[in-house]
């Protein structure tokens, strides 16, 4: 049976953890802090969870210097059920304020009121989507499905990498390529929010960057494009400015800790900003399911239902680690780390383009998940490389099933010596057979 230590992981997710992670975690499962209990067993309601969400938030608050102007949520359902969530919440932030608006220049009169509001949901309303892999495509899908009953042509489908790249994802689109709906201050109605997914984990895809089409330019946040960003598996993985989001949500499951988990930064003010359900329907939107819907996650601290306390616990446990070893610095560090891994095997694929070939261009490379194809896909080949990689102890390699290949996942807790041993199969197997 093969040690810990003679395991390379570099699986998609669920993740690798660091080892003392997991080795105080393994205590906290039977005997949380001598109380005689598991933290599988401890109330949500104690003030033993209430801690743990809070020292939770405080320490990712300080990895991304999170501004008091934003709420940290914990919920359920994963990247996928936020899918869904950010339809339902950022709708009704867009509903309400144009409800606010109407009543400002209508006064009271409810039946004027509401009758705008409907006019302008079935006109104006539209939810854009930039579409760089599978997961971003899903979202999209998911949008279009939770808004059909009202119509076909609430998602604007701003930009599709596939028409750029001969029918397949691997690339970004230059920005001026991109049909963002106008914000109001361009001419147009605006958006109720602009999606991407920063890091593909299927096709390897990853923005180099935040898009400065987005940015704003300090008008009021009416006329700005709010920005909703899935970073499921690049989360600490680089610096972010949380600033420039409206919404960043991700599963636990890749940089931070285990399943079960789903962490969402939101602006408070938007909080403040949601219709009431009757409102909501009577425009004939749905209002948010109450285990989604954003402000009573928020007025719950995280508690309004049973979350699963162990999952939170090991991610402040990840990130209280980063910052033991790297101060608020971490994600800087952990940036130039996930660049120095990246480099090693990036090398080595361009180094050999008759064995090796990496599916995304360059200017879309993932950091986090590097995808490349055998011999152009040749499926023995293929096949030989992930076998011989198991014999050395290198595992998760496989590609996604949907698009087959190599897979080498570089999260956070994949050191650089598991990243050495994968070079040197790298360039053992890219030898030519001895004759």
């Amino acid at each position: 049976m093969p040690s810990r230590e003679e395991i390379a992981y570099f699986g998609a997710g669920p993740a690798p953890l660091p080892t003392p992670v997991l080795e105080a975690g393994s205590k906290a499962f039977l005997n949380y802090q001598d109380t005689g209990l598991s933290l599988a067993e401890i109330s949500h309601r104690s003030p033993l969870a209430t801690k743990i969400v809070e020292d939770t938030k405080a320490a990712l608050s300080s990895l991304l210097e999170i501004p008091d102007s934003y709420e940290v949520l914990f919920l359920h359902g994963g990247g996928s059920g936020e899918f869904s969530a950010v339809v339902f919440n950022m709708v009704a932030v867009w509903v309400e304020r144009r409800r606010r608006r109407a009543e400002k220049e209508l006064g009271s009169d409810e039946a004027k009121v509401l009758e705008r509001v409907r006019r302008q949901v079935r006109e104006e309303l539209k939810l854009d989507y930039l579409v760089t892999g599978s997961w971003s495509l899903k979202a999209s899908q998911e949008a279009a499905n939770l808004l059909e009953p009202l119509g076909k042509d609430f998602v604007n489908v701003a930009m599709d990498a596939r028409e750029a790249n001969g029918g397949k994802f691997g690339t970004i689109p230059e920005e001026s390529l991109w049909k963002l709906t106008p914000t109001r201050k361009e001419g147009g109605k605006g958006s109720a929010f602009v999606y991407y997914c920063d890091n593909e984990t299927v096709d390897g895809v990853e923005f180099p960057s935040f898009p400065s089409v987005l940015e704003s330019s300090g008008q009021d946040e009416e006329d700005e494009h709010l920005v909703v960003a899935d970073m499921s598996s690049n989360f600490l993985s680089r610096h972010v400015d949380v600033h420039k989001y409206a919404v960043i949500f991700g599963g636990a499951q890749k940089n931070i800790g285990i399943t079960d988990t789903t962490i969402v930064i939101i602006r408070k003010s938007l909080l403040a900003t949601y219709p009431t359900p009757s409102f909501l329907h009577a425009v004939g939107v749905w209002s948010p399911p109450v285990i989604f819907h954003y402000p009573t996650i928020a007025k719950n601290n995280s508690l309004y239902n049973t979350i699963p306390i162990f999952s939170i616990w090991i991610a402040g446990e990840v990130m209280r680690g980063l910052l033991t070893v790297h101060g608020t610095q971490a994600t800087y560090s952990q940036e130039n780390l996930a660049g120095e891994k990246t480099k090693v095997v990036y090398d080595i694929l361009d180094g050999n383009p008759d064995v090796f070939q990496v599916c995304p261009e360059r200017n879309a490379r993932s950091r986090m998940n590097i995808c490349f194809r055998i011999h152009g896909g040749d499926k023995d080949k293929e096949k030989a490389f992930l076998e011989g990689a198991e014999k050395r102890g290198l595992q998760g390699l496989k590609g996604h099933r949907s698009v087959g290949g190599v897979r080498v996942s570089n999260y956070n807790a994949v050191p650089m010596a598991n990243v050495m041993k994968l070079a040197l199969w790298l360039v053992d197997f890219a030898q030519p057979p001895m004759t």
